[in-house]
């Protein structure tokens, strides 16, 4: 009873009864009300489970007790919203603004628009749809075809002035609001549709596709031609000059991959220029190699011939660095009999040692591993010779003679004629590995990574091949990497080998041997603005793939101990110790992220007035006298945190050097691919301001050198190579 009135559950669940004869079934009844309030006051359920930190320490009686509870510092570590801040967002206030609006714009070829549909969706009302007779590019050069202010504007202008009706699908004259236009942006890998991208930042009030490939009266057959004559890309002379320059001092072998490369970075415009132009050049040996294997010195080989065993060998090299002719539409492509020739290249080139040298190579490192070496590699081997499967994890911190390992291992599998792969996490790393490549390149994992990613392989091509027949997986510095890149690569490859007889193809990566090596002390997954457990919960540890791996561990430091005098050893000794505590974080203060560390004297600069310099004698003693001996360099190098500081000290030891010094200059110019810029919009990206741009990534305006002075490659070109 409330008030005078009977209640039972009809009043607590609320029911329809003329929806419940209707459809005969229990309906509940509810009041749409606004959610926003209950949204805010739930929100935390839906963000994944709370994690929290456990810290032990020791007193000084030796007891483990709890940490005491420090309830300022848990405030600060949880996140808090204000009053203000939760009320502003249950009134559905704005949280930001932006002005002007951004609009990309879409374009496409003719008869080559996309078109959205669901999987149920019938073909009829699919092609039935308004979206497909009438795009918004269409609908902008129909515009044209009746409207004089339309024809005065390109297609990245036509936004400021017009607006999109969805609904009626056609453009409107704009009466209110900004906004800033962008064209969609297409990489020249892509063909036409780049060079369409072109001309749409310059021709105005084109009404067909036949007007925006005419210039000057003259219908152009692509859109590339149009924007050669229009004068909007380079000249391809210049890239034909590099060539016949280079041929005069560099061999065949280094002129293909050269061309191939400029494949490979998307150089050309009009690749098939080039070719015509240097095919001669790149082929000069071809000839000469056939009349030797026939032993015929007049041996002729006809033009097209010829021309299709250059192609080959760029074929086979593009291939080996993930790409192939077929990419580059104009283009020519090799027969297929000369392609047969060069099938299974990957594989091919995995099997290209010399065995006798191996084995020579591995009777030579296995004498001087160590026992604790000695037994995680009989583990490895043991695995890899009884064809079951296997997931190792190597842990040692640095200089315990993990790569030494590796390279036994490699040199011990091939020496039998079998195929062992050495990736890396870094491209440094990888280049300290016997044909290493990064684990991104090798096993084509993308670079955004999901839960449920695979890797770009498909079961029968050349990498696919490439796994099954290989017998080990070496992945060095695996703690850096994320746990999704491991998880891709481990459903890729139980996919590849589930047709397979081997019947292993539900365990981990498909019953293939794999060992992982690293120290996670060092640097883990990267979780940009991550807190601490973000970043483990993305380390390989926590991946489900942890719990079939098995940790083998090597404790003594090698790299300390080789060549150390007897009365070097202790203080050498001391110094690893040191080294493995900071990792270990037993080294000053409570750690919890941040730790104060006394650093010993020996290894701090106590000069204060000058300590670049103090460094630069440390490092570099003698510099006049040995800045012309290769080794010098090779085997020091100094360390800095930002690039302004390492800018700093190369120009004093550019300063260092005898000789005159030689000035090069970067290009200074707006591309003239662009959209076209007013005076206003070229004073602010005058030369002045270009120059004194400083973009991560890329090298500085002024580049200064002197005759011995060594110099960097920032990027590994020929990464097949190393």
């Amino acid at each position: 009873m409330k008030k005078g009135v009977q209640l039972d559950n009809r009043s607590v669940v609320p029911y329809n009864k003329g929806l419940l004869k209707r459809y005969q079934a229990h309906i509940n009844v509810e009041w749409g009300n606004q959610a926003g309030s209950i949204k805010y006051l739930f929100k935390y359920i839906n963000k994944g489970p709370d994690r929290a930190t456990a810290v032990l320490y020791t007193d000084s009686t030796g007891t483990s007790n709890q940490k005491i509870k420090d309830e300022i510092k848990e405030y600060y570590d949880c996140r808090y919203i204000s009053a203000c801040e939760a009320s502003w967002r249950i009134f559905t206030n704005e949280v930001h603004y932006g002005f002007p609006s951004v609009m990309r714009l879409p374009f496409h070829l003719p008869g080559q628009h996309n078109v959205v549909y669901g999987e149920d969706d019938d073909i009829e009302d699919v092609l039935n749809k308004p979206s497909v007779a009438s795009s918004i590019f269409l609908q902008w050069m129909h515009l044209n075809e009746h409207d004089e202010e339309a024809r005065k504007l390109t297609y990245v202008e036509f936004p400021s002035k017009y607006v999109w009706n969805l609904k009626d699908r056609c453009w409107q004259v704009r009466k209110r609001y900004k906004t800033v236009c962008r064209v969609h942006s297409v990489s020249i890998a892509s063909g036409e549709p780049y060079y369409l991208r072109i001309l749409l930042n310059k021709v105005r009030g084109p009404k067909s596709f036949e007007e925006i490939r005419t210039v000057n009266g003259q219908v152009f057959p692509t859109f590339k031609d149009a924007c050669y004559a229009m004068g909007l890309l380079d000249n391809e002379y210049e890239y034909v000059e590099a060539i016949k320059e280079a041929s005069f001092e560099a061999h065949c072998r280094y002129l293909r991959p050269l061309f191939a490369t400029l494949l490979l970075t998307n150089t050309l415009s009009r690749p098939e220029f080039v070719w015509e132009k240097t095919w001669h050049l790149l082929g000069d040996d071809i000839l000469y190699k056939r009349r030797k294997e026939t032993h015929i010195p007049d041996l002729m080989i006809p033009e097209h011939h010829l021309k299709n065993l250059i192609l080959v060998e760029i074929e086979n090299y593009l291939i080996s660095n993930g790409s192939t002719l077929s990419r580059f539409s104009m283009m020519p492509f090799p027969d297929d009999d000369s392609l047969r020739q060069g099938t299974n290249r990957l594989i091919n080139e995995e099997l290209s040692h010399d065995t006798h040298e191996l084995k020579s190579e591995f009777s030579r490192l296995k004498e001087s591993l160590t026992e604790e070496q000695l037994n995680v590699f009989n583990e490895i081997v043991n695995a890899v010779e009884c064809q079951s499967g296997g997931l190792f994890f190597v842990y040692g911190y640095g200089g315990t003679g993990k790569t030494f390992l590796w390279k036994t291992l490699a040199s011990a599998i091939r020496s039998k004629g079998q195929i062992v792969l050495n990736v890396a996490s870094s491209g440094i790393a990888s280049l300290l590995l016997s044909r290493g490549r990064t684990a991104h390149s090798r096993f084509k994992i993308p670079i955004n990574l999901t839960e449920d990613s695979m890797c770009f392989i498909k079961p029968n091509d050349d990498v696919a091949n490439l796994l099954k027949e290989a017998k080990l997986i070496i992945w060095d510095e695996a703690p850096m990497v994320h746990k999704h890149a491991f998880e891709a690569l481990d459903r890729t490859m139980k996919d590849i080998l589930s047709s397979s007889t081997n019947n292993h193809s539900e365990l981990p990566f498909g019953g293939k041997v794999i060992v992982f090596g690293g120290d996670f002390r060092q640097i883990l997954p990267v979780i940009p603005n991550g807190t601490r457990q973000q970043i483990v919960n993305a380390s390989l540890s926590s991946s489900y793939l942890w719990s079939e791996c098995k940790v083998l561990k090597l404790t003594k430091n090698m790299r300390l101990r080789i060549g150390a005098e007897s009365s070097n050893r202790d203080s050498i000794q001391k110094f690893a110790k040191w080294l493995l505590d900071i990792g270990e974080g037993n080294i000053g203060s409570e750690n919890d992220g941040e730790a104060f560390i006394e650093i010993p004297d020996d290894l701090v600069i106590t000069d204060s007035d000058d300590p670049i310099q103090s460094l630069i004698d440390f490092v570099y003693p003698s510099i006049l006298h040995q800045y012309k001996n290769p080794g010098f360099f090779s085997e020091r190098a100094i360390l800095a945190p930002k690039n302004e500081v390492v800018h700093k000290i190369n120009d004093r030891l550019l300063s260092l050097f005898p000789g005159e010094e030689k000035e090069y200059l970067s290009s200074d110019s707006i591309c003239q691919t662009e959209q076209l810029l007013d005076s206003f919009q070229q004073g602010l990206y005058s030369p002045d301001n270009l120059n004194a741009l400083k973009i991560s990534g890329l090298p500085n305006r002024r580049l200064v050198l002197k005759v011995g002075v060594p110099v960097m490659l920032l990027r590994n070109i020929d990464q097949q190579n190393g």
